[in-house]
C-alpha cells in the first residue's frame, strides 16, 4: 500500500520508473481484473466494459475473472496472497474489505497493509424492492409491518456485511425492528429469489431497475443523497426522516508493494477509460456517477473508510466467528 511519504512522492518515483517500465515492457501479458460478484450485475457489466477500453491503453488484454464469494471479499482476499505485485493482477475493492476483517477473529488480510490502490471509480444507488404484487405499497408500510412481526419480514443481500447488509441493520436499529436477514452471492441471487417468493424484499444496488421499469419489482426507497435520476419519484432515506445515505464506493487496487511506476502506468490507462463516453454511459444504466481519485487520495480515502467501516461493524456488534 502506497504510505503518504511514498504518495506524496510519486510523481518522482514515476519519473524515475518510466525508462525502468520501458525496459521490462510493462504490460508484458494479459492483465487480470478479478471481479468479487457473479457475472450480470451492475459492477460486472461497468468492469467489462472497463477492462475493454483500458485493454486497449495497455496494448494487452484486461481478462475478467469473477470470484464471487464472502460478501465481495473472496477476489480481494485472493489478491492479497499474490506474491508478485507486478501490476499483472488487479480487482475491484468492495467496501466490504473494510468490514468483514472487523468481524472475524482471523481475518485472512489487512486492508490497510496488504493491498495497493491504484484508482477509485464509482458508487452505487441502492434500494429496497419488492414483489408488485406485495402487500407492501409504501416504505412505510413496509417498516409498520416489520415492526408489528419481529423476525419474520425476510430481506435478501449480496451477503453478511455487505452495505445492504449494514443499512438494514442500521435502519432495524434506529426504528425498533427485527428483520430476518438471507444472504446470497450477487444481485442475479437475491432477483431470482424474489421473484421465486424466497425473501419478502431485496436491498441491493439498480440490477433490479428493469424489473421495476417493467413492472414486476417495486421500488420503496433508495438509499442515495439525491433521488435516483431514472426513479425520481421514489424518495430517500434522508425525506422520510432515517439519517443515512449509503452508495458503497469502490475502486481498484492491487497487492502490497507495487512498484510506483507500474501503478502509475495502470492508473494512466484505466483513468481515460473511466471518464470514455462509452464508459460512462454503462454507469448512467445504473445511476452510478463517477467518483475518481487518484493513488494517493484512494489511499488516504481507504484509510478513513477502515476507521469508519469497523467502528459500524463493532458498534453494530456484528460478527461472523
Amino acid at each position: 500500500m502506497l504510505t503518504r511519504r511514498s504518495a506524496l512522492a510519486l510523481p518522482l518515483a514515476t519519473s524515475l520508473a518510466a525508462p525502468a517500465l520501458a525496459q521490462q515492457g510493462f504490460p508484458n501479458r494479459p492483465i487480470r481484473l478479478v471481479i468479487p460478484w457473479l457475472p450480470g450485475g451492475s459492477a460486472d457489466t461497468h468492469l467489462r466494459v472497463l477492462a475493454e477500453l483500458a485493454g486497449r491503453n495497455l496494448g494487452q488484454s484486461v481478462i475478467v475473472e469473477n470470484r464471487p464469494g464472502a460478501s465481495g471479499t473472496l477476489g480481494p482476499a485472493m489478491i492479497a496472497q499474490e506474491p508478485r505485485g507486478d501490476g499483472h493482477l488487479i480487482g475491484q475493492m468492495p467496501v466490504t474489505i473494510f468490514r468483514i476483517p472487523a468481524m472475524s477473529r482471523r481475518p485472512t488480510f489487512d486492508p490497510m497493509t496488504d493491498f495497493t490502490w491504484v484508482i477509485h471509480l464509482t458508487g452505487y444507488v441502492f434500494g429496497v424492492v419488492v414483489r408488485s404484487d406485495s402487500r407492501y405499497r409504501t416504505w412505510e408500510e413496509f417498516l409498520d409491518y416489520a415492526k408489528a412481526n419481529p423476525g419474520k419480514v425476510s430481506y435478501g443481500t449480496p451477503g453478511v456485511g455487505s452495505s445492504l447488509h449494514i443499512t438494514m441493520e442500521r435502519i432495524a436499529a434506529e426504528r425498533g425492528i427485527e428483520f430476518l436477514h438471507v444472504p446470497f452471492r450477487g444481485g442475479a441471487d437475491t432477483t431470482q429469489a424474489l421473484l421465486q417468493g424466497s425473501v419478502e424484499c431485496v436491498a441491493d444496488s439498480t440490477g433490479w431497475a428493469p424489473m421495476v421499469q417493467e413492472g414486476r419489482f417495486r421500488l420503496l426507497i433508495v438509499w442515495s443523497a439525491e433521488r435516483a435520476k431514472r426513479f425520481p419519484q421514489v424518495r430517500t432515506l434522508r425525506e422520510v426522516g432515517i439519517d443515512i445515505v449509503s452508495d458503497s464506493p469502490f475502486g481498484l487496487a492491487g497487492p502490497k508493494g507495487m512498484d510506483p511506476g507500474v501503478v502509475r502506468a495502470l492508473h494512466d490507462a484505466i483513468k481515460p477509460a473511466l471518464f470514455d463516453p462509452q464508459h460512462v454511459a454503462t454507469l448512467e444504466r445504473f445511476d452510478m456517477p463517477v467518483r475518481y481519485m487518484d493513488p494517493e487520495a484512494y489511499a488516504d480515502f481507504a484509510r478513513r473508510l477502515n476507521a469508519e467501516e469497523s467502528a459500524a461493524v463493532r458498534r453494530l456488534g456484528l460478527r461472523m466467528d
